[in-house]
C-alpha cells in the first residue's frame, strides 16, 4: 500500500491523501481547497497531485470546504467513480459546494476587472468550476451512516464513526482484506471536542495499522466552557452596552455559526441576554443552520434535552438572519449596537470583509474571533496584531478591540487529540500527521512520542510512502 499526501501536509487547508492499494485500486481521502495566499500555494487548487480520472474511489470526512472543495474540479477533469460521506455530510454539500461555486465565478469576474486594468490583453482567468459542475458532482454521492461497515471494493472495507467536530463529520477506517491477511488505515478527519454543544463527542477509532491524523492544535489548549459563556457575556456587555458599538464575530458558516447561536439562545432563555439585536449575516449560514434541524441524529443528549424546554434551538426574539445583499449592506450604516455573526472564519472572503472594511476603525466596536485563521488570511493578520488592514484596495487602521477565544474552536486542543488517539499507541507502527503548521507539528510529534507511538511522521506535500 502506498499514501501520497496530496495536500494539508504541512498547512491546514487542502486536505487530500491518495491511497493506492497493492492491487493498484486508488482511495482519495477527502478532496479540500486551499484557503490562503501564499505565493508557492497559488496554483494549488488548479493542478492535481494524481491523475484525477485513475481514482477508483473518493472518501469523506466532512463537508467543511478546506476538505471537499474541489470535487466538481475532481469531476470536471475527469473523475468517474462515486463519493462516499455519512448522510449530513452528503446534505451540507449540497450548499458549500454552490456557495463554493459562486465564489469561484465572483473571484474570476473581480481578478479579471482588475487584470484589464493593468493589461487589456491580460489572459481571461475561469473558475474552478460553476454550479452546473456542483450539480452533477451532487449525483456522485452515496450517503452511510455511521458505525456500519461497507463494503468499497473487493475485500475493502469502510466505516465511519462520529468525529465531533461538525454536523456529518466522520473519521474514516479502512479494513483491507488480502489473500487472509487484514490491514486497517485509519483517518482522523478533523478531530472534534467532547462535552460540546449540538454534538455527540467524539468516538474513537478501531485500534489501525496506519494512522494518518490532522494536529491543528497540537501545540495549545483551549479555554474550558464554563468561562467561554462567561467571557463572552462579558464581551458582548462591554461592547454593545458600555461601548454602545458593535460585536463583529467572524464565523464559519457550519458548525461555529450554529455554535455560537445555540449559546446565545440559552442566554436568552435564562434571562442573562441584553436586548440588543444579533444578526446572522450569511446565506449559507441561514440554509446550513436549517438542515441541522433535518439531522437530529447528531445531537448530543444536551440538545435533546433542551429541545423539552426550547422547541427552536436557533431562532429567538430578537435573533435575525439575513438573506438578501440590501438588508446585509443596512448593517453598515446602522449606527446602534448589535452583535454580527457572518462568514467566512478566516475572514478572506463573504460579507465579513465588508463588515470589517465598515468598523475597523470605530474603537468602540469589537472583533471577536473564534477559531484558527491561516497566518496569510486576513484573520490570521488580525490575529497577529497588525495595526492596518488593506481591505478592497484601501489601508484601513485597525482602531476596534481584538479579543480571541479559541475555545470555540470545532479542533480537539492538544491534549484532547492525544486523548483521541492514545487507543492506537499498541497498533499503530506508524502515525502520520496532517492538516497542521508544521512548528506545531513538531510540538504534538514530541507528545505522541512521549505517549508511547514508536514512529510518527510529518509529510511534505506530494511526498508518497509506501507502508
Amino acid at each position: 500500500m502506498k499514501i501520497k499526501f496530496c495536500g494539508a501536509a504541512r498547512f491546514v487547508t487542502g486536505s487530500s491523501h491518495l491511497i493506492t492499494l497493492d492491487n493498484d485500486y486508488k482511495i482519495l481521502l477527502d478532496c479540500g481547497l486551499y484557503q490562503g495566499s501564499e505565493d508557492k500555494m497559488e496554483n494549488f487548487n488548479r493542478e492535481w497531485k494524481f491523475d484525477p480520472a485513475s481514482i477508483d474511489c473518493v472518501i469523506l470526512s466532512h463537508a467543511h470546504i478546506d476538505h471537499t472543495g474541489r470535487l466538481p474540479k475532481l469531476i470536471k477533469d475527469g473523475y468517474q467513480g462515486v463519493i462516499h460521506s455519512t448522510h449530513a455530510t452528503r446534505s451540507l454539500c449540497s450548499i458549500m459546494l454552490l456557495d463554493s461555486a459562486r465564489i469561484q465565478e465572483r473571484d474570476a469576474e473581480y481578478q479579471n476587472r482588475k487584470n484589464k486594468k493593468k493589461n487589456k490583453k491580460a489572459a481571461v482567468l475561469k473558475p474552478l468550476y460553476g454550479p452546473e459542475d456542483v450539480a452533477q458532482t451532487m449525483k456522485r454521492f452515496v450517503g452511510h451512516g455511521y458505525d456500519r461497515w461497507f463494503e468499497i471494493a473487493h475485500g475493502v472495507e469502510v466505516l465511519f464513526r462520529d468525529a465531533g467536530h461538525i454536523l456529518g463529520s466522520a473519521s474514516v477506517t479502512i479494513r483491507i482484506t488480502e489473500d487472509g491477511e487484514e490491514k486497517i488505515l485509519a483517518f482522523s478527519g478533523d478531530i472534534g471536542r467532547p462535552n460540546r454543544p449540538i454534538l455527540r463527542d467524539p468516538s474513537p477509532m478501531p485500534k489501525a495499522d496506519i494512522v494518518i491524523s490532522e494536529s491543528t492544535y497540537g501545540d495549545r489548549l483551549h479555554d474550558e466552557a464554563p468561562m467561554e459563556v462567561k467571557r463572552f457575556l462579558r464581551i458582548l456587555k462591554k461592547t454593545c452596552v458600555e461601548n454602545k458599538g458593535k460585536l463583529i464575530i467572524p464565523a464559519f458558516s457550519v458548525g461555529r455559526t450554529q455554535e455560537i447561536v445555540y449559546m446565545i439562545d440559552r442566554l436568552e432563555t435564562e434571562g442573562l441576554l441584553p436586548k440588543i439585536p444579533i444578526y446572522v449575516d450569511s446565506p449559507l449560514a441561514v440554509n446550513a443552520t436549517e438542515i441541522f434541524g433535518t439531522h437530529p441524529e447528531c445531537y448530543d443528549d444536551e440538545l435533546n434535552e433542551y429541545l423539552l424546554v426550547d422547541s427552536n434551538p436557533f431562532g429567538f426574539k430578537g435573533l435575525h438572519y439575513i438573506r438578501k445583499v440590501e438588508e446585509s449592506k443596512k448593517l453598515n450604516v446602522k449606527n446602534k449596537p448589535c452583535v454580527i455573526i457572518s462568514a467566512s472564519g478566516m475572514m478572506n472572503a463573504g460579507r465579513i470583509r465588508h463588515h470589517l472594511f465598515n468598523n475597523l476603525e470605530d474603537e468602540r466596536n469589537t472583533l471577536l474571533i473564534v477559531g484558527y485563521c491561516a497566518p496569510d488570511t486576513a484573520g490570521g493578520i488580525l490575529r497577529a496584531g497588525a495595526t492596518e488592514l488593506k481591505l478592497f484596495g484601501e489601508i484601513k487602521q485597525v482602531k476596534l478591540q481584538i479579543e480571541i477565544m479559541d475555545s470555540f474552536s470545532a479542533h480537539g486542543d492538544q491534549l484532547e487529540m492525544l486523548d483521541f488517539l492514545k487507543n492506537q499507541r499498541d497498533s499503530a507502527h506508524t502515525l502520520f500527521l496532517v492538516h497542521g503548521e508544521y512548528d506545531s507539528q513538531l510540538v504534538f510529534k514530541q507528545k505522541l512520542l512521549d505517549l508511547g507511538f514508536n514512529k510518527v511522521l510529518i509529510p511534505r506535500i506530494a511526498e508518497e510512502f509506501e507502508v
